[in-house]
């Protein structure tokens, strides 16, 4: 417990000693009087304390999420450097198929970067981007078929998103670490008229299915999201939510 918690728990056990004090004696009203004005003041500090905590873990909240950002951004520029030169090297060799091919590539992943970033709900849009610099043994590739903004649709995407993170998670930590190549998870997002469909499969090893498993299911708990028939299986998820009457 924090020390604002501490404080604000022994502010609200000093009620004892006048609340005890007005039982034993009740007919001393100057006891009962003493009582009320020691219990308006605790009451005073406890939303004061409320208020101050609150301003604490937004504070710690936002300074959290500009870290993500400055990390996340460190990577892409890093990205770029690396684009740049091997741009650089296929044109200084006189490859120009070879040039137009990779930078074909990196148009494909900007578009699949501007389609994440039309997902509609910041909270997901931050933990895919960011998702490199917080996991190193498994990588996610997110193929989303058209344009999908969750905050658009007839139902809760914040609901929606916050399952989607939490399946991520639940293979994030479920992961077997490997020797090589971090293990890959891919993400497939799209909807028609009448269904928004999630699917999520992995290629690597399940430390502990049962587990997994029962994370996978947690993340549901109250979601718009639910499993298809037979969506949970081996190591991959469907998902569908019903948009249609």
């Amino acid at each position: 417990m924090n020390r604002i918690g501490m404080t604000k728990q022994f502010a609200a056990a000093s009620l004892l000693v006048p609340a005890a004090a007005v039982f034993i004696w009740p007919a001393e009203l100057w006891l009962l009087a003493v009582f009320t004005v020691w219990l308006v003041l605790v009451a005073a500090f406890w939303v004061l304390a409320e208020r101050r905590e609150q301003e604490s873990r937004m504070a710690r909240a936002a300074s959290a999420m500009q870290q993500a950002s400055i990390r996340t951004l460190n990577h892409h520029r890093h990205d770029w450097m690396n684009d740049l030169q091997v741009i650089y090297g296929y044109i200084r060799m006189g490859k120009a198929d070879k040039t137009v091919q990779y930078v074909e590539q990196i148009r494909e992943r900007m578009l699949t970067e501007s389609k994440i970033a039309k997902l509609g709900i910041p909270s997901l849009v931050l933990f895919i981007q960011s998702f490199r610099t917080i996991s190193h043994s498994l990588v996610i590739d997110v193929e989303i078929d058209g344009d999908v903004n969750l905050a658009e649709l007839p139902l809760d995407g914040e609901l929606a998103a916050e399952s989607i993170v939490g399946i991520i998670n639940a293979y994030r930590f479920a992961i077997r670490p490997g020797t090589g190549d971090a293990e890959r998870l891919v993400i497939r997002i799209s909807q028609d008229e009448q269904q928004l469909s999630v699917s999520f499969h992995c290629e690597g090893i399940i430390k502990e299915m049962d587990d997994w498993k029962m994370k996978c299911k947690r993340a549901l708990d109250n979601s718009p999201l639910k499993l298809a028939e037979n969506g949970l299986q081996s190591a991959s998820v469907m998902l569908q939510a019903q948009l249609g009457k």
